[in-house]
């Protein structure tokens, strides 16, 4: 068992958020290493949802409750009383936040605010990491990544809003937990991809449901770079912070998350490289949507956390997608989705060690 196995062995976690896409591979992830896990969580989003399709619910303590709902909240923390705090609940898309920006600023905001309040009065939480996006720094297009010490003022609701959750993250902890035996760290993760995400708006669901259902692939921006990774990339960096800091303050603070320079691609060589992992003559083309304006460039520099780590993704953007189309491939054909996440997350743990 390996060190970081062995570290999450009983130890009592507390995750936001655990029925979305990146919430349930978490949950998934702690709870086959032996934690103790409760979620707290609205009922999925996406249908269908990876919680569902895994039968999350019958492996954790899952708990259906708003992170808007304080009183509810605090009564799931002081019955549960968590050493580790994950918090991952968000209204998560960009096109959603300008649809309905009250909802996105409340979710983002206040919900961050009330999850604080939580730790703020119940000392048993030492370590808590708050998952925000790459979208918090102020987006000026520029050619290179940002860093941690950039402005935090995303354009938009959803994007403002995650830089209001790092700014009230960073109030907190200089007003309230200087002299706890506690850690807070932000983590700033960038455009993240894999099997069971289902949301509307994301390509990768946008090429799933074309190829399974053999349609075209409609792109919406084919020109706009993101730093794409696998969602395994960012959730064991989320994991690793939240350990390091579990008996070190030292390592607290916030750090970006996101693949190697190269693997920063525009969206249609991305579906590109779907399509070329689907097979089956699967194709895309560019297609113009009325929408509401999104950045065009956005890339993060990681140096901070390789610095502090030793951190680095070991899957570049090819091992991503066919990753998540084989993922994908199970769903379609009615496999055991469990065993090929609990495969492939083998197979990141174990990417690069001499056999």
């Amino acid at each position: 068992m390996s060190a970081m196995n062995t570290f999450w062995q009983n130890k009592k976690v507390f995750i936001t958020g655990h029925t979305g896409f990146k919430g349930s591979w978490l949950a998934f992830i702690l709870n086959s290493f032996g934690a103790q896990v409760t979620g707290y969580s609205l009922p999925p989003t996406a249908s269908p949802a990876l919680f569902d399709l895994i039968k999350l619910d019958r492996e954790i303590n899952s708990l259906t409750g708003d992170v808007r709902d304080l009183e509810n909240l605090q009564r799931a923390f002081e019955k549960f009383k968590p050493e580790i705090v994950f918090h991952l609940a968000a209204q998560p898309i960009v096109l959603e936040g300008y649809k309905n920006p009250v909802e996105t600023y409340s979710t983002n905001v206040m919900g961050t605010v009330n999850i604080l309040e939580c730790l703020r009065k119940n000392e048993s939480v030492r370590s808590f990491v708050n998952v925000t996006t790459d979208k918090v720094y102020r987006n000026n297009e520029w050619c290179y990544g940002y860093r941690e010490t950039d402005e935090l003022n995303g354009i938009d609701p959803y994007s403002n809003s995650k830089s209001c959750s790092e700014l009230v993250t960073q109030c907190y902890k200089n007003s309230f937990f200087l002299e706890r035996e506690i850690s807070l760290s932000t983590m700033r993760a960038g455009n993240v991809i894999g099997g069971g995400d289902f949301a509307a708006f994301r390509i990768v669901p946008d090429c799933v449901r074309a190829a399974i259902n053999g349609e075209v692939i409609h792109v919406r921006n084919p020109n706009s770079v993101r730093p794409y990774q696998h969602v395994l990339e960012p959730l064991f960096a989320y994991m690793m912070t939240a350990e390091k800091q579990f008996s070190d303050k030292k390592f607290s603070g916030s750090y970006n998350v996101g693949p190697a320079e190269s693997d920063n691609v525009t969206t249609g060589e991305l579906t590109e490289l779907f399509c070329k992992s689907w097979g089956e003559n699967l194709r895309w083309e560019s297609k113009s949507f009325n929408q509401p304006k999104e950045a065009n460039f956005l890339k993060l520099d990681c140096s901070k956390i390789r610095s502090v780590f030793d951190w680095s993704p070991k899957w570049n953007i090819r091992d991503a997608i066919e990753k998540s189309v084989e993922w994908y491939k199970v769903y379609r054909d009615k496999g055991n989705l469990v065993d090929c996440m609990s495969r492939q997350i083998d197979e990141w743990k174990n990417f690069g060690k001499v056999r």
